[in-house]
């Protein structure tokens, strides 16, 4: 299924589900993904695109002005950078430039950086945590779909090595969260008024958090 808008053409994905309502979301990637219930026609699915279509656009406009943004950029901790290539061998930021080797592996770089940046903060942050039976191990990888996980069973928080390339306030917020399902391993009400004692903006920053 396809939509027209602004002279283009998107992509609109339905996946199935046993849901009583229809939900929608707009991918990086610029695709519309309806998640509708099972035996619904899909006549009720094209209201409930048109329904939606000023937030579907206003969203798509974002989008794609954040990308086009990013475009030869290099992002570190907030702060986005001229991508300047050279012949060295690894990564060098400037004030506004980030000098980057020809054969420099970046993957490698941010996961280098994330070792240094994430336990400085995951300390500080458990620091200033009610304590707990104990502390969770720190681990970094790349996810899709999650900014964070709690184990209490491996007794883990592990964090996405994506968030070293945004301010460091949305990796706080990461790490209360996942912090605070030590107490309550939901999203109960308790769950929220507990990350609220150390995030007291943190539905600002749940907002933001969708848009990077």
């Amino acid at each position: 299924m396809e939509i027209e808008l602004n002279g283009k053409s998107y992509q609109v994905n339905i996946t199935y589900k046993n849901n009583k309502n229809m939900y929608l979301r707009i991918k990086d990637d610029l695709t519309i993904q309806i998640t509708a219930p099972k035996n619904i026609p899909i006549s009720r699915i094209t209201k409930f695109v048109e329904t939606n279509i000023n937030y579907i656009s206003k969203t798509l406009r974002q989008k794609e002005e954040k990308k086009l943004k990013k475009q030869n950029k290099f992002e570190y901790l907030g702060t986005l950078y001229d991508i300047c290539y050279t012949n060295k061998k690894d990564i060098e930021l400037g004030s506004t430039r980030a000098f980057i080797g020809k054969n420099a592996n970046i993957d490698n770089w941010y996961r280098k950086k994330a070792k240094e940046v994430f336990p400085q903060i995951y300390n500080h942050c458990y620091d200033n945590f009610e304590k707990t039976r104990f502390k969770p191990e720190l681990k970094i990888r790349k996810m899709k779909g999650k900014w964070g996980v709690c184990n209490i069973t491996s007794r883990t928080i592990t964090i996405n090595l994506e968030l070293i390339k945004y301010k460091p306030k949305y990796l706080e917020y990461v790490i209360y969260h996942e912090l605070c399902h030590l107490k309550h391993p939901n999203h109960s009400s308790n769950f929220w008024n507990e990350v609220e004692k150390y995030v007291p903006n943190y539905k600002q920053i749940k907002k933001e958090m969708k848009n990077i």
